[in-house]
């Protein structure tokens, strides 16, 4: 079989008019995003709006539902779409499980449902980033090729130790904050609540044909507002892999993140040794310039990494997952982020093309 092109859509964006942009663009899968943030009054509000609202049951959002589910499926297969993946949990959801709390092992249980209803759907992958601090302290400039807006990172203009909030994980308000502040853990107690999660929810995944992958740090740098951080370097994704040993238990490769981290090696090494363990669930593919402290996201064939050369290491290991663009630069028109995504999803498809004929694409 041969890899898949792919693209990630939001909640928001899981409607015809989207679908219907990501077949022309050439895609045949999607990785969906189903997670919510509530106010205090149960109603939905948006990522953004997030940080100063909070309160939530542990009630199935009908999103998680089985019959919604496959309702999903069917509307996208409508467009010529199958859905490969979903990436992660609404923090609401399992913020216990994060933080090794009260509530963990009932959260838990709540998640395994959601595996489930996954499995049941067809719904192959399932993405998630086990993290306390979460993507923070991104900038947005025009670092991208002729002045395109893109994602950054710059340590110098951040306090990166400033701490978070009690009631707060992954940059989201689940309870009403008293003034305090989470206390600092260790590197191995992180490691130690993901294990414990892990030995939990990975025998449900297997059983229910569900492949749990692990999204590493973005940014990757070892401590972040004064929490550790699991995968920062890319030999730590072996680290998972040895963790807890299971077919359910894989990485969600995010070229770009990896392309930010100090590194003794080459991504390309760390590509082909977890390619050789059959390790890899599906891949976001992007590019960067730079590594932590300082990195610009920019397009695809502008950055440090030579993608094509990557795109043939995972031809060549019989790779037949999911590559999705992320992060695409904002293009200068009236569709700045369909225009980057197109971009993105063309030089994907034509570099497949070839590799599938079997031309050379150094």
């Amino acid at each position: 079989m041969d890899m898949k092109l792919g693209i990630g859509l939001y909640r928001h964006m899981l409607k015809p008019d989207y679908f219907q942009f990501a077949r022309q663009c050439g895609c045949t899968h999607l990785i969906i995003h189903l997670a919510t943030y509530y106010d205090s009054d149960s109603r939905i509000v948006t990522a953004t709006d997030a940080s100063t609202n909070y309160g939530h049951s542990l009630a199935m959002d009908p999103a998680w539902e089985l019959d919604n589910l496959l309702a999903l499926k069917k509307e996208a297969a409508q467009y010529g779409l199958a859905i490969y993946g979903i990436e992660n949990f609404s923090p609401a959801d399992w913020y216990d499980v994060l933080l090794a709390g009260p509530k963990r092992d009932r959260q838990i249980e709540h998640l395994k449902q959601i595996i489930k209803n996954a499995g049941k759907a067809g719904i192959k992958a399932f993405g998630y980033n086990f993290s306390l601090a979460g993507v923070w302290g991104h900038q947005k400039k025009h670092a991208a090729r002729g002045g395109a807006v893109s994602t950054c990172f710059d340590a110098s203009l951040l306090d990166i130790q400033s701490p978070v909030p009690n009631g707060q994980v992954w940059n989201m308000t689940y309870a009403s904050p008293d003034g305090g502040f989470l206390s600092p853990i260790s590197h191995e107690e992180l490691w130690q609540r993901l294990r414990y999660f892990l030995e939990r929810i990975l025998p449900v995944a297997q059983e229910a044909g569900v492949e749990m992958a692990l999204h590493p740090d973005d940014p990757p740098v070892p401590v972040l507002r004064r929490m550790p951080r699991l995968v920062y370097r890319p030999e730590l994704y072996q680290r998972l892999i040895d963790l807890v040993p299971s077919q359910a238990n894989k990485i969600q490769l995010c070229l770009g993140s990896l392309q930010e981290m100090e590194s003794d090696k080459p991504v390309y090494h760390y590509l082909d040794q977890y390619l050789a363990q059959d390790k890899i669930s599906y891949v976001h593919f992007r590019n960067v310039k730079g590594k932590v402290p300082c990195y610009d996201e920019v397009f695809i064939d502008e950055g440090d990494m030579d993608m094509l050369r990557v795109l043939k290491q995972l031809h060549q290991s019989s790779f037949d997952g999911v590559l999705i663009p992320d992060h695409t630069p904002l293009m200068t028109c009236q569709a700045p982020w369909h225009a980057g995504m197109a971009y993105a999803l063309g030089y994907m498809r034509a570099a497949f093309q070839i590799l599938e004929k079997g031309g050379n694409i150094e």
